[in-house]
C-alpha cells in the first residue's frame, strides 16, 4: 500500500482543467518531484495531496485513509517545498524546513 495515493485526481477551474485524472502512488520514506511547465497542476496537485485545495473530483488516500473529504490540512502530516524554498531569504533551505519544526518545539534529532 502507497503511503500517498492519489485516483482519478481532477481540478477545474471553470473550463480550465487544471488536474485531470492523475493516479500517483508514493512509498512512504519515498521523495518524488513534480517538473513540469508553468500552468500544468503540479502545485494544485501538491496542495490538494496537503488539503489547501479540495478536489473537483478523485480520492487522496495517505496512510490508507481517506483525506480528502473531511481531514484538515494540519492533520494530514503533508509537507511541500517548492522551487523558491525561502520562506525566509537569510536562512538556509534546512533552516526554512527546519523553522516550523523548532516552532512547534520538535527535537533536534527529530529535526534532522
Amino acid at each position: 500500500m502507497a503511503y500517498v495515493e492519489t485516483r482519478g485526481l481532477q481540478k477545474h477551474f471553470g473550463d480550465v482543467r487544471a488536474v485531470d485524472g492523475v493516479d500517483l502512488a508514493v512509498e512512504e520514506g519515498e521523495l518524488i518531484v513534480l517538473l513540469g511547465p508553468s500552468g500544468c497542476g503540479k502545485t494544485t496537485l501538491m496542495r490538494m495531496i496537503a488539503g489547501l485545495e479540495q478536489p473537483t473530483a478523485g480520492e487522496i488516500y495517505i496512510a490508507g485513509e481517506r483525506v480528502d473529504e473531511d481531514i484538515p490540512p494540519r492533520a494530514r502530516g503533508i509537507a511541500m517545498v517548492f522551487q523558491s524554498y525561502a520562506l525566509y531569504p537569510h536562512k538556509t533551505a534546512y533552516d526554512n524546513i527546519a523553522f516550523p519544526l523548532e516552532a512547534l518545539r520538535r527535537a533536534r534529532s527529530f529535526i534532522r
